[in-house]
């Protein structure tokens, strides 16, 4: 992106619209610090002034605040538009929900374990301690799980593994739910996932892209098995 190329102004909407587009994409958190203008102007290939016009643009939309002497921070920006995904209906649709989920999440959690930031991975241990809490008294809180699984998807560093798993989120929200009543007419099935949770978080933090992706496969498999396996 050069600067002779066109006017300031057309880089300065050029660095809003995409740093825009990443804090709607949720590839930012709520109250998540910015890069600073260095950092933005070397990754935009612009100069500090042009960064600093695109900033001052998302403080007049509401999308980020400053703090003196801090940088700029994420404001919460509610519901976030979805991608399309209708109701979800029937067995059909969580299965194909899970199929999806297969093709996606084993990745973001490679990703995830090639990019992790700390602040990312303490995120998704957060995630852990409240299942933690959870199994421990025989519970299973969906809310939780799928915080989990989204922080890996934000470990990632990329933000199209962050869109497609909140716009799915009350789809997973379903299957969530359906697998920890199951989980609870085991005696250890809670125990059990928790563990294969506890794995993927080790695979990530370790930086072991290849386990952390086999890991998550055989989790998310195992979750759809024990919920369309066949009754006896």
């Amino acid at each position: 992106m050069s600067e002779s190329l066109s006017g300031r102004r057309s880089l300065a909407d050029t660095v809003f619209e995409r740093i825009q587009k990443s804090i709607k994409s949720g590839a930012y958190s709520v109250d998540e610090r910015l890069p600073t203008e260095h950092a933005l102007a070397a990754e935009f290939q612009v100069s500090r002034p042009v960064v600093r016009e695109a900033l001052q643009r998302l403080r007049d939309q509401g999308l980020i605040y400053s703090r003196r002497g801090a940088g700029s921070f994420v404001r919460e920006q509610g519901i976030r538009e979805p991608l399309g995904f209708g109701q979800m209906e029937n067995l059909a649709d969580l299965q194909h929900c899970f199929d999806f989920r297969l093709t996606i999440e084993p990745e973001a959690a490679a990703m995830a374990a090639q990019r992790r930031s700390p602040d990312a991975l303490e995120k998704i241990r957060a995630a852990l301690k409240l299942l933690r809490e959870a199994t421990n008294r025989q519970a299973h809180r969906a809310d939780a799980d799928f915080m989990f699984h989204l922080s890996i998807a934000q470990a990632s560093a990329n933000p199209y593994f962050v869109t497609a798993m909140q716009a799915l989120e009350e789809h997973i929200a379903v299957g969530m739910r359906l697998h920890g009543l199951s989980l609870r007419r085991t005696a250890d099935g809670l125990e059990h996932v928790f563990v294969e949770h506890t794995a993927i978080t080790d695979a990530i933090a370790n930086g072991d892209s290849d386990q952390a992706r086999a890991l998550m496969q055989a989790h998310l498999a195992s979750s759809r098995d024990r919920l369309f396996a066949p009754s006896h």
